[in-house]
């Protein structure tokens, strides 16, 4: 895990000389209105540094002398009286079986709050924070802390100081995203230039006979399209990406680039956590749904290719293993497979004939990261075609957003 620095970082150690100077009057201490002036001064400073704080964004970073490869970020938050505690959640970051490490840190006689992490400078991460002003300080038994945190962790939320976010779903609130400066651009994650043409997205309801109810799919078409057949990328989690993330941005920006050819995407629901959970697990069924009904049912409607090779089907977390299973079990419907930190685990068998896979993983994903180095090694020992990329960050869809318009360059811009 990343090293939580065990002093204070730069930025605090500043302000708690500045506050501390502020302290020492020379003056005598009955000397009428010297602790309202030195009040005073340590709320200009405190002024001063939240200030500064808000005009350049949290965390703050910090260039670490003699390591140019690393950096020291520091989360902060603005506490009151009432303040007993703050959490950070942090993908890729926090140890989620002790929360008790992830809180951040008062600095005496102001109202920060502080937390400060030596990472590499290639780190990119979303992260929530949440203030803990229940009455009573907090437990002194290590697991009646950790429960406590855990519940306090539901009301977790971005960070007010940072003004860059991503959109949660279901109970999920909207997190904040941070990245290093050495972190890999964001090409083509952001909205087109102006004056680049829109693609359209639609949404859809069709029957899943075969998942025993109906599902709602968003439909992306490029801005021009012509009879011609389109490439088709198949895109687990719908919801997500189009109704959330915009992802329709990244795919104008593709195509105006010439990174892409103009392509259609098919992009299911899930529905919902439970849902999701059951259906995407390396369901023959769900497979069954994306390659004999959704295609089908989009091909009767768009000029669409049916040639495997021109076809991809991508998802990410358990959508990623529902991809990885459609390659295995249909080449002859998905020719590319794009997974990203899939429970690849879980996972059997291999693909009955070569199929392009790409496979994205985070550095900061424990055993997942080791079993993704583990089926690339397999899948190249059978003669498939296959890549692995390996990003500095977590289960993140922070990341995953990046990761994913390389790979359609990738499998697709040919």
């Amino acid at each position: 895990m990343p090293r939580r620095l065990t002093g204070a970082a730069p930025c605090i150690e500043r302000v708690a000389t500045r506050v501390a100077d502020a302290s020492d009057t020379p003056d005598a201490p009955d000397t009428p209105g010297a602790s309202e002036a030195s009040e005073a001064e340590r709320a200009v400073i405190l002024e001063e540094f939240w200030a500064d704080a808000a005009h350049r964004g949290t965390p703050l970073i910090e260039a670490i002398d003699g390591d140019p490869d690393h950096c020291v970020a520091t989360f902060l938050w603005r506490g009151h009286r009432a303040t007993r505690q703050v959490l950070l959640l942090a993908e890729g970051i926090v140890d989620r079986t002790d929360l008790a490490a992830s809180r951040l840190s008062p600095l005496p006689g102001t109202d920060i709050w502080h937390l400060s992490y030596r990472l590499r400078a290639d780190h990119r991460a979303s992260y929530r924070m949440a203030a803990d002003i229940s009455p009573g300080e907090p437990p002194a038994s290590a697991a009646l802390l950790q429960q406590r945190l855990l519940s306090l962790s539901v009301y977790a939320a971005p960070d007010p100081l940072n003004s860059r976010r991503m959109a949660g779903r279901w109970p999920d609130r909207d997190a904040s995203v941070f990245e290093l400066p050495q972190a890999p651009a964001r090409q083509w994650t952001e909205r087109a230039a102006a004056g680049v043409p829109w693609g359209r997205v639609e949404r859809h309801r069709l029957p899943a006979g075969v998942l025993g109810a109906e599902r709602d799919v968003w439909a992306y078409l490029p801005p021009g399209y012509k009879a011609a057949e389109l490439p088709v990328l198949v895109l687990c989690d719908g919801d997500m990406w189009f109704g959330r993330l915009a992802f329709q941005d990244t795919l104008d920006a593709l195509i105006a680039d010439g990174a892409l050819p103009p392509l259609a995407v098919l992009a299911p629901d899930a529905v919902d956590r439970d849902t999701r959970r059951r259906e995407l697990d390396a369901h023959e069924s769900h497979v069954s749904f994306l390659a004999d009904e959704l295609l089908p049912w989009a091909a009767g409607r768009w000029p669409l290719t049916t040639d495997p090779a021109r076809t991809l089907v991508a998802g990410q977390g358990l959508g990623g293993l529902t991809s990885l299973y459609a390659g295995f079990l249909r080449p002859e419907r998905f020719g590319n497979v794009l997974a990203q930190s899939a429970p690849v685990s879980r996972l059997s068998g291999g693909p009955s004939r070569p199929v392009a896979v790409r496979l994205d993983v985070g550095l900061r994903e424990g055993e997942i990261l080791d079993h993704h180095r583990d089926l690339y090694e397999v899948l190249r020992s059978r003669g498939c075609p296959v890549t692995l990329g390996e990003y500095n960050g977590g289960h993140d869809w922070a990341c995953w957003r990046c990761c994913l318009a390389e790979g359609l360059v990738e499998l697709l811009g040919h």
